[in-house]
């Protein structure tokens, strides 16, 4: 068999072609830096938006309804629902990744330092959540089986919004934001296990709770190399289709099978499992899951006849008013409770307007609060569509307040530096 030549520096040349290891690397990289996750997703939901608002909304809506996979295995799923419990499930595979190797080696490893963020998070998901329940409980049209939207924060947009106008900041904010985000993620899949989980099918669950505890074997005891990889992904998507028919919602079985990674390296190892893994899968994850999520879920009609009836649904109130104004106030008085009763105490770089501004970029639910919502009311219902334009709306009022007060408080720092500086 004659080997193939090796590349000339004509066909290396052509527009378009194969990447270079070396290129390949550096798009990786980039796909894992915070700020691209976040611009990615913006882009995805900025698309949604101008295509469903477009003369060519209805092939939008023909390629979100389109049905494709195996009806005998139950995955006849249309496009959209593919991104929603397909595609979300690396999102929150890469959380729990994330989870584990902050529970082992990270800030929750120690009570003294995780107390205030832990508490800060549950916090901001009551105060949202009572709001919710406040306005809707009191609405003749009211339907409280909502009130666990406003309760998330997209750690991914929180983030990038704070490395992009955060440069200067402490970073004990950074992990502060980081810690409360995790948290909040892990109440939030939580909820959707307990909460929102319809028709359980046992059989099924076990049956994946198996696959998910073969995972967790086959990860601690496979050595690097391709044939073993290849095994993790096939029981992972078994792991993934048996509970999708179990009825408890597919992205659990991410966060799972995130959790079973071993997080502290093994001797001869220069890092752990879990941020092996989390470095091969979190560009997958920012760069394609979420931002194609954000695509099928963002695309909402945008008429002033649309908007209108949002303003007027106590449950778009609802989400709003908690995502804005209960997020901040959950935050804030959570940590200032915490640091009235116990010795716990703020970073000595840190200041409460630090914490207030944190609070008001929390409220970007995006992600978590869009998945949440169609949980909560099905996809396609009344009640579905104002509540993307409220986590929409209320998202980027969140990003523009929170991103404003953290632009002041990196000025604030940098000028204390500065003087402190010429001393």
């Amino acid at each position: 068999m004659t080997p193939t030549p090796p590349p000339t520096e004509e066909s290396g040349s052509r527009l378009f072609g194969a990447l270079t290891p070396g290129g390949l690397a550096n798009l990786l990289d980039t796909l894992r830096a915070e700020r691209t996750g976040g611009v990615l997703l913006l882009v995805g939901a900025v698309v949604a938006l101008l295509w469903a608002n477009s003369p060519w909304s209805a092939a939008y809506t023909t390629i979100s309804d389109t049905v494709v996979g195996p009806a005998a295995l139950h995955l006849d799923l249309s496009l959209a629902s593919w991104a929603t419990d397909g595609l979300l499930a690396i999102f929150f595979f890469v959380v729990g990744v994330e989870l584990k190797r902050e529970i082992v080696d990270g800030e929750l490893r120690r009570v003294r330092t995780a107390v205030v963020p832990v508490v800060a998070a549950v916090g901001g998901m009551a105060v949202p959540a009572l709001l919710y329940l406040l306005v809707n409980a009191t609405a003749a049209d009211g339907a409280t089986r909502g009130w666990a939207v406003p309760t998330a924060t997209d750690i991914a947009f929180a983030v990038a919004v704070l490395s992009v106008v955060g440069r200067s900041l402490p970073a004990s904010l950074r992990a502060f934001l980081l810690t409360l985000a995790v948290v909040d993620d892990l109440l939030g899949i939580v909820i959707i296990a307990v909460v929102y989980t319809d028709g359980l099918h046992l059989v099924w669950l076990a049956a994946s709770l198996v696959a998910v505890a073969a995972f967790a074997l086959l990860v601690r005891v496979r050595r690097p190399g391709v044939a073993g990889h290849a095994a993790l992904v096939v029981l992972a998507v078994t792991a993934w289709a048996l509970m999708h028919a179990s009825g408890v919602h597919a992205t659990i079985a991410g966060v799972l099978l995130g959790l079973t990674a071993p997080a502290l390296a093994r001797p001869g190892e220069s890092s752990s499992v879990a941020e092996r893994l989390e470095h091969r899968w979190r560009p997958v994850s920012a760069g394609f899951a979420v931002p194609v999520f954000a695509l099928f879920a963002a695309g909402v009609p945008l008429s002033g006849g649309a908007l209108a009836d949002a303003v007027r649904d106590p449950v778009a109130q609802g989400v709003a008013l908690g995502l804005v104004v209960g997020k901040p106030l959950g935050i804030l008085a959570a940590t200032w409770l915490v640091a009235r009763f116990t010795r716990a105490t703020l970073a000595p770089d840190l200041h409460w307007r630090d914490v207030g501004a944190v609070g008001l970029l929390a409220g970007i639910g995006f992600t978590v609060s869009l998945l949440i919502g169609e949980l909560a009311f099905g996809a396609g219902s009344a009640h579905d569509e104002h509540l993307k334009v409220a986590i929409l709306l209320a998202s980027t009022t969140a990003a523009v307040l929170g991103g404003a007060a953290l632009a002041a408080r990196d000025r604030a720092h940098r000028s204390r530096r500065t003087g402190a500086g010429t001393r």
